[in-house]
């Protein structure tokens, strides 16, 4: 069976001397792996680039075969429009291993699909560190590890809600964990208002509440490490917090 689609490289691998096995998300499918057999080739130079959109062609006799991926086409030449910013290009390549780890292969997954189409077309670190964000967020939905963040854990309350608990993943009232402040992630209100123009100190709380939940209640549990490259993030906000103090 053929599939025709489009979606982002997330990696590329040789294999051979012109082969590669390269994993896309793609639009309908989610994450796949296709064997190219010419993808080293004059004609595909730079089309397997971490980060660009291309159109595909697949077939595989049975949906858990390796596909054979052919009559591939440029779309957006994202990783070359990346070289312009050393840090967006790092950041980028940093977090896809992210993505790979946390997807399953052959899964329909539209949410996270158009966050990653966001991610991948960033103009510049802070649009790609929100969409991030999103990501990771709601990768814990996907993973089933969603957090309860409709109501106060407590008291019921709706409103007022102000951190979230690493221990249950449910929120609370300023009011409620107040006492216990230090001890508690932010709410994380940008994420659940949609609102896609954060600082990054709510950017970098987000972050820091949705890799505990990942490290402690995925990794761990499957007693697989999280990529080393996650850390950048970290490394990156460092400079940025430095920078602001700076500048102020």
């Amino acid at each position: 069976m053929i599939i025709k689609d489009q979606g982002y490289i997330l990696k590329a691998i040789k294999y051979g001397e012109k082969s590669l096995i390269v994993t896309i998300l793609s639009q309908s499918k989610g994450k796949i792996t296709g064997f190219v057999s010419d993808g080293l080739s004059k004609k595909n130079r730079g089309i397997f680039e971490i980060g660009n959109k291309v159109f595909f062609e697949s077939s595989s006799r049975l949906e858990e075969n390796m596909r054979r991926i052919f009559r591939v086409e440029l779309i957006e030449p994202n990783a070359v429009m990346m070289l312009s910013d050393v840090n967006r290009l790092k950041l980028m390549t940093s977090l896809v291993p992210m993505m790979i780890r946390l997807l399953n292969e052959n899964e329909d997954i539209p949410l996270l699909y158009e966050i990653a189409q966001h991610f991948f077309t960033s103009k510049n670190i802070k649009e790609m560190l929100t969409n991030y964000a999103f990501f990771e967020f709601h990768i814990l939905e996907y993973l089933g590890l969603g957090l309860s963040l409709d109501s106060c854990a407590v008291t019921g309350q709706t409103s007022g809600l102000a951190y979230v608990s690493p221990k249950t993943g449910k929120a609370v009232t300023k009011e409620v964990g107040a006492p216990y402040h230090d001890l508690l992630f932010e709410y994380p209100q940008f994420v659940v208002d949609k609102n896609h123009s954060p600082s990054y100190v709510e950017i970098f709380n987000v972050l820091r509440m949705t890799e505990f939940f990942l490290k402690t209640n995925f990794f761990k549990f499957h007693n697989i490490p999280i990529p080393e490259s996650r850390s950048y993030i970290t490394k990156l906000f460092d400079e940025i917090f430095s920078q602001e103090k700076q500048s102020a």
